[in-house]
């Protein structure tokens, strides 16, 4: 529970300026929340709030790597992420999540913990397939021997072979005959 307070932005003693603070998510941070998508991890986070009368204007920038399992090798692996996400809050009569990076909060709300919002940027921002890096090297490649040949995979024929093609097959029904002539 202590460590969650870490991530408190307390409003009511902030001017209408531009404030920032600085936090570091390592392990301690990810076994806050009980999920298997992230192993733990090492990230700086810098937040810039800018306070007016009616908005909280939140900008995050988190970079650094976390720890996650290879989807193909069931290997872990560290994932460098480099983030920036927004979140808006604004005053109004009730507390409502607005949009994924819209909130509303009651004006007299005293603080404003960004604990699950920085998870969920950086749940986010990692890929739904997870590939080790040796396997994504593999691939690159691949692809350059693809581009070299030049292979063709896939071609339709032009429209002289396709009519062609249909007289090799024998007399064609009378009904389709004046659709023909249309063409």
């Amino acid at each position: 529970m202590k460590e969650i307070k870490k991530y408190d932005i307390h409003l009511t003693k902030l001017s209408n300026k531009t404030h920032e603070y600085e936090f570091e998510l390592g392990n301690p941070f990810f076994e806050m929340f009980s999920q298997e998508l992230i192993h733990g991890g090492n990230l700086k986070a810098r937040v810039v709030l800018k306070k007016s009368e009616l908005l909280l204007h939140f900008t995050f920038y988190i970079n650094g790597e976390v720890r996650v399992t290879c989807d193909r090798s069931l290997e872990e692996f560290n994932l460098p992420l480099d983030i920036e996400r927004v979140l808006l809050v604004r005053f109004g009569p009730e507390d409502l999540e607005m949009d994924e990076n819209v909130l509303q909060i009651v004006p007299e709300t005293q603080f404003i913990n960004i604990a699950q919002h920085l998870y969920d940027f950086i749940g986010l921002a990692v890929p739904m397939k997870k590939l080790h890096p040796r396997f994504i090297e593999e691939a690159g490649d691949e692809d350059e021997e693809d581009e070299s040949e030049g292979l063709l995979i896939y071609t339709t024929g032009t429209a002289d072979e396709e009519e062609d093609d249909d007289d090799e097959d024998g007399p064609v029904d009378p009904r389709f005959e004046a659709l023909r002539k249309i063409k």
